[in-house]
């Protein structure tokens, strides 16, 4: 009974882990508007810079410094790697659940 629950549990913490992971990269495919240079792993379409391939990283609009686990590509600020969180720019105090990482606010 108890490999039973065990080998559940391992099933539950693999899906919620594939979740993550495929909600992650769901952010990071999102066209956005085109300020400047686009990215890297980024091209011009229209007035968007949109992702090139389905493994362009997080990309978001560079307002002052970029926040921990991306760094300056273009002007943007683009995601270090596929495990750097999700960020926004920092409007006032942040959201619960994200904390403030340079001008943005960072998921914790």
């Amino acid at each position: 009974m108890r490999i039973v629950r065990l080998r559940v549990c391992v099933a539950a913490i693999g899906m919620l882990a594939a979740q993550l992971v495929v909600s992650q990269l769901a952010w990071a495919q999102m066209p956005m508007e085109k300020h400047g240079s686009c990215p890297s792993g980024y091209h011009q379409s229209g007035n968007y810079c949109t992702p090139s391939s389905g493994s362009s990283l997080p990309a978001l609009q560079k307002i002052g410094s970029c926040p921990s686990g991306y760094h300056q590509s273009g002007d943007y600020c683009l995601a270090s790697s596929n495990s750097s969180k999700p960020a926004m720019p920092k409007s006032g105090s942040c959201p619960s659940g994200y904390h403030q990482s340079g001008d943005y606010c960072l998921k914790s």
